[in-house]
């Protein structure tokens, strides 16, 4: 999500007085397929009307007026269309690998912890006190459960500073659910695919790579790749989203956990171009940074290229720097 925080400039008010406006970065019609969310916020009583969406600010227009000081969270590439807005970032916090560097004034938090929600949570711990209720100590509690999943080793994303924040909002809101039940639970709902189509599962939960030439989506697929790609009119599917969006093809991850929380990783290729197909096949099969041990699986179609991952910790951040890297 990104946070929006228009103020009125100091040549038109002696003592400006900043409104803090949070903006979930994605349109609301997109709203239902994160369903972990829609889950999360329910059970905690917060209504969707109380929450603003890309589409229903004019981030652009503030920005023309001098009014905008953006924080990027969770994220810190603002994608090609949001290129006028670069000047209005003054801070970055998130959790991956920096993919380009911003100079001073933007302040830069990244810290490679298992959930951007423990960076949230560390700075609100640093702040005035007040700002942590039960409610918001509940949001970022299941978020950071959910994100490390459960806090479990074996699944390679979780660090001591997750650890710290969740035992630290246990201790001070002992009534919070139980972190077994609050994983399970949003498990559960972040998997619930039941009735979406396949452009829905694909934009579900979708990063897009580009360079000048090609568009590239990574997609995380909630359901099994076998499973996934005998869907009954798949191939027409790829091709219809990549044609409607002008994608040149797009990369699908999948994931599942056993009942230790260990993850098995798959994978999948699509695109009608051969070169294009090739060039992120090879990237993916010779990476050594890390290594994804990549067996490849029997496919539907010459036009996708399917793998099993040996290496089941290389989640999809790892995987997103060797894509960009082969466009």
């Amino acid at each position: 999500s990104s946070l929006g925080v228009p103020h009125p400039s100091p040549q038109t008010s002696p003592a400006p007085k900043s409104t803090f406006v949070p903006v979930l970065n994605i349109p609301r019609s997109d709203f239902a397929l994160r369903t972990e969310t829609t889950f999360l916020l329910q059970d905690w009583g917060i209504p969707d009307h109380s929450l603003i969406f890309r589409d229903e600010i004019d981030l652009r227009g503030l920005h023309h007026a001098g009014l905008l000081s953006l924080t990027l969270v969770d994220h810190h590439v603002l994608p090609s269309a949001d290129a006028a807005l670069e000047e209005a970032v003054v801070e970055v916090l998130d959790h991956r690998p920096l993919e380009r560097e911003r100079g001073p004034p933007c302040q830069v938090t990244v810290e490679p912890v298992g959930s951007c929600a423990t960076l949230v949570t560390e700075r609100i711990l640093q702040g005035p006190p007040g700002v942590l209720d039960r409610t918001t100590a509940a949001l970022l509690h299941g978020t950071i459960v959910l994100d490390c999943i459960n806090l479990s080793p074996a699944a390679g994303k979780v660090t001591p500073r997750d650890v710290a924040c969740v035992s630290l909002l246990e201790e001070r809101f002992p009534e919070l659910p139980a972190r077994d039940a609050v994983f399970q639970a949003l498990y559960t709902a972040k998997f619930d695919i039941t009735g979406l189509t396949t452009e829905q599962m694909l934009r579900k939960d979708l990063k897009v790579l580009s360079n000048d030439d090609v568009v590239v989506p990574i997609s995380g697929i909630f359901e099994d790749l076998e499973t996934f790609l005998r869907r009954p009119g798949l191939l027409q599917d790829l091709e219809a989203f990549c044609q409607s969006r002008g994608y040149a093809g797009l990369v699908a991850m999948t994931v599942s956990f056993n009942e230790r929380q260990e993850p098995t990783r798959k994978l999948a290729v699509y695109s009608q171009q051969e070169p294009l197909r090739s060039t992120l096949c090879r990237a993916l099969e010779e990476a050594t940074t890390p290594s994804l041990l990549l067996q490849p699986l029997p496919s539907p179609s010459a036009s996708v290229a399917a793998y099993a991952q040996g290496n089941a910790v290389a989640a999809r951040k790892k995987v997103l720097p060797i894509l960009r890297a082969a466009l």
